[in-house]
């Protein structure tokens, strides 16, 4: 699949305000009052102009209280640091055997899906890539995500690693790439235990890897507060503009979410209808059940939409033909509405999230 020349991502839905026209001038300097007259609606155009750039820019950054809940419709997308546009839900590719992610890859790009998110640890990038280059779907129109496993963390395994995820997908550019895991495995060790505790000396060979134009966009993935503090205390050259981590109805990552806002961090939900073994019990909350009848959705549907209302990108994962198609089709909660299952997700007890610490044979809570 050969790159072309970038072109704009469709800009961020937003409300078009009405506009009076001026009333006919009855004084005698006709003239005079016409100039007037065209200055001031040219000056009523610029205004105008300039609040749609401020809502779309600035929205999805907004600082303080939650994100969407009054809206009229979704961002389709999300605009980073770099002036990239980030769609707002992706196809997430975890899990997915090698037979059956292309099948499910074609199915969301005829669907309507411009993103889709995958990592080297997932072993069906080449597959993956198969299905883009088979699409027909140009490079520039379709975002592609990877991510560098926690082996690969020494500035010295970075690039050839980098390499083999783009080869693989068949491109020369990732639209973005992340840090799996706040973890550097050493052969022989449970992990690097300077490279784990500052993670500095791998993002300098991503902001390289920008500069050489392998990767447009770099952030971190499962990070808390504390590492991202941690990271962000060095000289970066360019700041992380994504977080991906898990959230769902039973993970809300509230604290994380206000912290992202606050420091114009962009986040993405893994898993946002849950982890494995508990997407049925989120479809089956009374709260969503009540508004996929109420709004003629699907429970899937509903949590998926309460997220980008939110604020942050959606990664939503299947193969299932139906379910991919179904869950990129999603739409604004009535403000009442969200509060309603914003409220039932914030107010549960906490439940225990994805945490491979101790598989991972480590003497270390990766969150804490």
């Amino acid at each position: 699949m050969k790159p072309a020349a970038l072109r704009p991502y469709k800009p961020l839905p937003t409300d078009v305000e009405g506009q009076q026209k001026p009333s006919q001038p009855r004084s005698r300097g006709l003239k005079r009052t016409a100039f007037r007259i065209v200055a001031v609606v040219a000056l009523m155009v610029m205004l105008l102009s300039g609040v749609r750039h401020v809502s779309r820019i600035a929205l999805p950054r907004c600082k303080g209280g939650r994100l969407y809940q009054n809206i009229t419709s979704l961002p389709s997308h999300y605009t980073l640091p770099s002036g990239d546009k980030i769609p707002s839900v992706a196809l997430g590719v975890w899990q997915a055997g090698k037979n059956e992610v292309g099948k499910a890859v074609e199915t969301a790009l005829k669907a309507g899906y411009r993103h889709i998110d995958g990592a080297w640890i997932y072993r069906n990038e080449a597959e993956v890539g198969q299905a883009l280059n088979k699409s027909g779907v140009k490079r520039e129109d379709v975002w592609i995500t990877s991510k560098l496993w926690n082996s690969f963390h020494a500035p010295e395994d970075i690039e050839s690693t980098l390499d083999d995820s783009l080869a693989k997908l068949g491109t020369d550019y990732l639209d973005l790439y992340l840090i799996h895991w706040p973890v550097a495995q050493k052969s022989g060790k449970p992990y690097d235990k300077t490279l784990t505790e500052n993670p500095y000396p791998t993002w300098q060979k991503l902001e390289e890897m920008v500069e050489k134009g392998k990767v447009r966009n770099i952030g971190v993935s499962n990070f808390n507060i504390r590492r991202l503090e941690n990271l962000t205390a060095n000289p970066l050259k360019i700041r992380p503009a994504v977080n991906q981590v898990e959230i769902s109805y039973w993970v809300p990552q509230v604290e994380l979410i206000k912290w992202a806002k606050e420091h114009d961090l962009l986040l993405e939900a893994y898993s946002p209808l849950g982890s494995t073994g508990r997407v049925g019990e989120t479809l089956a909350v009374p709260e969503v059940k009540e508004i996929a009848q109420e709004l003629g959705m699907t429970p899937a549907q509903v949590v998926i939409s309460w997220h980008v209302q939110r604020g942050y990108v959606v990664l939503p994962k299947s193969v299932t033909p139906s379910r991919v198609e179904e869950n990129v089709h999603v739409r604004a909660l009535p403000p009442a509405l969200f509060e309603k299952l914003e409220t039932a997700a914030t107010s549960h007890k906490p439940y225990p999230r994805l945490n491979p610490s101790r598989g991972w044979g480590l003497d270390f809570d990766i969150f804490d």
